[in-house]
């Protein structure tokens, strides 16, 4: 599985933004559970939100249960994230990964290649 993510970038505090993550390859994305993960500059990588293959189960970090949702749409093969009430404090990049070996929080096996959130106060 290739995981393509996209959607980031620079909005004011209180802004949204949506984040997508479109996988590629033989096994269908449906096949995995998948999260979101982020890294700030300086500080170490923390999961942010994760979903079951089939979207039934959903977990979020503290920091943004309320602000944030995690999705999917298996038959286009893509999980989202939408961010809102965004604060600076959300700013880093942010990863994409399917196929946890332990759900929701991982390791996970396949990861995308990151896309930059910058958030302006």
């Amino acid at each position: 599985v290739q995981l393509q993510a996209s959607g980031g970038g620079s909005v004011q505090a209180g802004g949204s933004l949506r984040l997508s993550c479109a996988a590629s390859g033989r096994t269908p994305l449906s096949s995995y559970a998948a999260g979101w993960f982020r890294q700030a500059p300086g500080k170490e990588r923390e999961f942010v939100a994760a979903t079951s293959w089939r979207g039934d189960m959903t977990y979020y970090a503290d920091s943004v249960k309320g602000r944030f949702t995690i999705s999917r749409d298996n038959a286009k093969n893509t999980v989202y994230l939408q961010m809102n009430s965004l604060k600076p404090e959300d700013t880093a990049v942010y990863y994409c990964a399917a196929e946890s070996r332990q759900f929701p929080l991982g390791p996970y096996n396949y990861w995308g290649q990151g896309t930059q959130v910058t958030v302006s106060s």
